[in-house]
């Protein structure tokens, strides 16, 4: 071994130093920051549903700030257009040619907040972004960066001036996490937490997104047994064959649940030993 490869991180401590980080901000929700994470190394979208002001946004800040990439906020409202989120093609009298200014989107990650205010024409404009990582604009197709995740929330969709998010949409997300009201203990916690200092003013990142990248390959490594490939794929038949259930798992989703069980058994030390 040699003596960079000695002093390299391994999986196991970056994923846990971006937990840590997150639980400075969020007490007492440290099963549902592990698979926000888990999320993001599968290569996956995160949908974040609950009532407001349980911290909701706070996980998804938490989760981007920890990270050294860019990210961008785009709270979502009912009049918000499409290319607010994507961009829009300017005319320079200077050149007299249309000039395409990227909107939001062109980020590592994407806070979508609220993302079920918006209209379905706007939450629509996300479906290309979220599968393939790219956007097209005037028969012209740019290129999202890499690493790519879209983090978003949304109230029940009970509450007044929401939209129901389209099953396209919802079948491009890989989870969808609920975080739920706090213990006594965390929301003692959380007291304490904020009674000089906002944490997360005070939040750094703790990996970059080379690490990222990195930690995405190495989940890619991770062998899946021919018995799970066979569960995975008679767990999908079992959701489309059921009564109960007007629209089952799609391919997508059996491969996304493939990518997200290689990814929880890396995180759970499957690799913990792998330099990243």
């Amino acid at each position: 071994m040699t003596e960079a490869t000695h002093r390299s991180p391994t999986f196991a401590h970056l994923f846990d130093s971006i937990v840590s980080n997150i639980e400075t901000v969020l007490h007492g929700k440290r099963d549902t920051i592990e698979l926000a994470i888990v999320c993001m190394l599968a290569e996956g979208h995160l949908l974040i549903e609950d009532v407001p002001g349980v911290g909701k946004t706070s996980l998804a800040r938490a989760l981007a700030t920890s990270i050294d990439c860019s990210w961008k906020r785009v709270q979502f409202t009912p009049d918000l257009l499409p290319s607010d989120l994507i961009g829009v093609n300017v005319y320079q009298r200077a050149t007299e040619q249309f000039t395409f200014q990227p909107g939001p989107v062109f980020t590592n990650i994407v806070l979508a907040d609220e993302i079920n205010r918006a209209s379905p024409k706007t939450q629509a404009a996300l479906l290309e972004a979220m599968e393939e990582r790219q956007v097209s604009s005037d028969g012209v197709t740019y290129l999202l960066p890499s690493p790519f995740m879209v983090a978003a929330t949304q109230n029940p969709v009970e509450q007044d001036g929401t939209y129901r998010l389209p099953e396209s949409q919802l079948d491009r997300f890989l989870m969808r996490l609920s975080l739920g009201y706090p213990s006594r203990s965390a929301e003692l916690a959380i007291l304490d937490s904020r009674a000089a200092v906002d944490p997360m003013a005070a939040l750094r990142p703790v990996v970059s997104a080379s690490d990222v990248l990195r930690m995405r390959e190495a989940v890619r490594t991770v062998h899946l047994a021919d018995p799970l490939k066979t569960y995975l794929v008679a767990l999908s038949e079992a959701s489309r064959q059921h009564s109960a259930l007007s629209l089952g798992l799609s391919p997508r989703a059996t491969l996304q649940l493939a990518r997200a069980t290689r990814s929880w058994a890396a995180s759970h030390g499957q690799i913990g030993r792998a330099h990243v």
